[in-house]
């Protein structure tokens, strides 16, 4: 990153965060990825890299916060036997 000023690193941060979504949108939701799974993880470590230094812009529903995702409608719910 060229700047590290606090409002380009802010405005930076608050740019990963929607074209993350973006682009998992793009990847989970309608299976048709936008960019390499490469660029991705670059983007994706930029924001780590980012909420490391400034862990005061850290939120409960940030990227780097989630643990999977929603269920496509496409699926059938199936119930599992427990064993």
């Amino acid at each position: 990153m060229s700047s590290s000023s606090p409002t380009n690193l802010a405005d930076r941060y608050a740019f990963l965060q929607s074209e993350l979504v973006r682009l998992e949108h793009a990847y989970y939701v309608l299976d048709n990825p936008i960019v390499p799974d490469s660029e991705y993880d670059r983007l994706y470590r930029e924001l780590i890299d980012i909420e490391a230094a400034h862990p005061e812009w850290l939120t409960s529903d940030s990227l780097s916060q989630r643990v999977g995702g929603t269920a496509l409608k496409e699926f059938d719910s199936v119930t599992h036997t427990v064993p």
